[in-house]
């Protein structure tokens, strides 16, 4: 199957591109790394009159240190978020993420910014962000906003972005020396999509945790924070953190995997993940990690 017609518009600034977004309105959608979305265009899922190009707008890509957030541009590339020396100094959750995501080829060309900005509830990045506590950063034709990533996104495919708006960057604050991370999720396959993962972040305290958030994916039409069940694993208690899953995830049912499996698998990659927290593992630069 083929795309549907389209024309094509590839402009030099992000006024430009806010400008035709803005006169195309719904008839229009942007491309970034076109990963999804040339997928969607060949398989006549997504049938736009118009892309807009965003990859000849300068300043969109790029990965910098501010104080005490991590900017990464929209247009960074997968591969070059995970493998910057700032993010695996800074934030090992998201380096350790980048070798879940598809294959070398989607790494080499996807975005951080499509892959937010298109929600995909199976997908590494948006729980990373809400695992982080990161900040979705926004720009329209009436300026820009900041959107927190538990504000931002909604539901399956859906997100806080307004009509014409596009993600120019993602803020993630910097962690703290006691702060611990882990990563891990399940699939079929290598690169398949997640049927189950979880992106976690915490700190060292009084020889115990805080502070935790375990953001699942795969297992709900968004990314989840499971909070009953970081209190429980705060109090030590990894067996009814599994327990309190249950009433947290709410994983789809589907002819290839069942909800219940999908839980199940929730429960094993939460006591990997809390053990790991809990000192089992250190990186090279003396974080603890998964």
């Amino acid at each position: 199957m083929k795309a549907p017609d389209f024309a094509y518009a590839r402009p030099a600034s992000l006024d430009a591109a806010l400008a035709l977004l803005a006169e195309h309105g719904e008839e229009a959608a942007p491309l970034a790394g076109g990963q999804s979305l040339v997928t969607a265009l060949n398989m006549r899922l997504a049938a736009p009159r118009l892309l807009v190009d965003l990859n000849a707008i300068p300043g969109l890509a790029g990965v910098s240190e501010e104080g005490s957030i991590v900017r990464i541009g929209a247009m960074t590339r997968h591969r070059d978020v995970g493998t910057a020396a700032i993010v695996r100094e800074r934030l090992p959750l998201f380096a350790a993420a980048l070798p879940h995501i598809a294959h070398p080829a989607i790494r080499n060309r996807g975005t951080i910014g499509g892959s937010v900005a298109l929600a995909d509830p199976a997908t590494e990045w948006p729980a990373c962000c809400l695992a982080a506590g990161a900040t979705i950063v926004v720009l329209g034709r009436e300026g820009e906003r900041r959107i927190a990533a538990g504000d931002f996104f909604l539901g399956l495919y859906a997100t806080a972005l307004r009509p014409g708006e596009i993600v120019t960057a993602i803020e993630v604050p910097v962690p703290g020396q006691d702060a611990v991370w882990g990563f891990d999720e399940l699939a079929r396959r290598h690169g398949d999509y997640a049927l189950v993962g979880l992106a976690a972040t915490g700190r060292r305290a009084g020889g115990g945790l805080a502070d935790l958030r375990l953001a699942f994916f795969g297992v709900a039409d968004r990314p989840v924070l499971a909070r009953d069940a970081a209190a429980a694993v705060e109090a030590g208690d990894i067996a009814g953190a599994q327990a309190a899953l249950a009433g947290e995830l709410d994983p789809p049912d589907d002819p290839a995997t069942r909800a219940a499996t999908r839980l199940h698998l929730a429960r094993v990659l939460l006591g990997r993940v809390a053990g790991r927290l809990r000192g089992d593992t250190v990186t090279e630069g003396g974080r603890n990690g998964v």
